[in-house]
């Protein structure tokens, strides 16, 4: 009796992570409309025709789109593609590539993954000419890729001008920038930007775009901005097992989220709903705002005692817990009052423990 209780008081929305939330009316509407007669399968059918004429009028008409099931194969077949087995992926120590993907990368593509200093984040050109050595050298993996996350796992967002200046680096030496966008839409909005400006034209040439973070029931894409790139792709999913047989259930979610700007709809709350999170963090004493936030995500350095108590009524992550750094999250169906009833809760927890 007393544990259901116990599950009973807990909030129904929780701050962990954007892929906790529902998936969004909208989309769900899609799959049902589409959940009628028999279409060809594995992506030869009118629907994902549809959705990938939704990425050419965002990002142009030449590229190439391709569905996979989640960011974790975006991101590798990303990289098996620009890659061979002695190439290097220049990435942020605190990359989901780096530490959070199983070492799925190394696994499948065979490169060596080389985890820079970020501060905040973001990589930089002067981080990234420190690693570019051995050039030539049999002895030494080869640097192909430098691949940054927008927004960054830190919250932040990269500037149009820094993204732009790390292209030009790698492209004066014949490599490429891949951009793990799990979360561009946030960074997008953000910037009030559209999906293009914020991607194609600063240089990336390969983008993983996120769906599943910003409201689709489980769907991301692989996005080539040059052409050339794309010839084997179709072979390097299938042998990923990201191939899907009925496709249309996936390329519909992100004709949805394409179509009358939900992509940018859902984002913009979820920034909406971290800045005012931030705001009223701000007024709790002994609780500090560690990152700028950004885009739809909040750290925060609360007193350690103070977490398991709280995690007790809210499900969400320490990201740091030598610096008592927690990570809470926004997503397009975070509610104000959420917000307020979370950082309430927050706020009685933390007076109650003596400074």
């Amino acid at each position: 009796m007393v544990l259901l209780n116990c599950f009973v008081m807990k909030p129904s929305r929780s701050f962990a992570s954007d892929n906790n939330a529902v998936v969004h009316p909208e989309v769900l509407e899609a799959i049902r409309r589409a959940n009628q007669g028999h279409v060809v399968g594995y992506g030869d059918d009118p629907h994902t025709e549809s959705a990938v004429g939704k990425f050419r009028e965002q990002f142009g008409a030449d590229v190439g789109v391709f569905f996979v099931f989640n960011g974790t194969a975006a991101n590798v077949l990303s990289l098996q593609a620009l890659t061979r087995p002695f190439h290097a992926v220049l990435c942020p120590e605190l990359s989901h590539i780096y530490t959070d993907e199983c070492g799925a990368p190394e696994k499948f593509t065979g490169c060596k993954l080389v985890p820079l200093a970020a501060p905040g984040g973001k990589l930089t050109v002067e981080t990234v000419a420190h690693a570019y050595h051995g050039i030539g050298d049999q002895h030494h993996v080869q640097p192909r890729v430098i691949s940054i996350t927008q927004s960054t796992e830190m919250g932040t967002v990269y500037k149009p001008a820094e993204i732009e200046a790390l292209a030009r680096f790698a492209h004066e030496r014949k490599m490429f920038l891949h951009m793990d966008g799990a979360r561009i839409s946030n960074a997008v909005a953000a910037q009030r930007l559209s999906l293009r400006q914020a991607t194609r034209d600063l240089g990336v040439d390969v983008l993983s775009f996120g769906g599943t973070k910003n409201g689709l029931m489980g769907v991301e894409a692989v996005v080539f901005f040059r052409p050339e790139l794309v010839e084997d792709f179709l072979f390097v999913r299938k042998q990923g097992m990201q191939l899907a047989s009925k496709m249309r259930y996936m390329s519909v979610q992100m004709e949805a989220l394409l179509t009358d700007d939900l992509w940018r709809r859902n984002a913009e709350h979820a920034n909406r709903m971290a800045r005012l999170l931030e705001q009223e963090v701000k007024k709790i004493p002994r609780v500090k705002i560690v990152y700028p936030v950004e885009a739809n995500g909040v750290f925060a350095q609360i007193p350690r005692e103070a977490i398991k108590k709280i995690q007790e009524r809210y499900f969400f992550y320490v990201w740091s817990e030598e610096e008592s750094v927690v990570r809470w999250m926004c997503s397009f169906d975070t509610t104000e009052e959420d917000v307020r009833e979370f950082t309430e809760f927050v706020g009685t927890v933390v007076r109650d423990f003596p400074n």
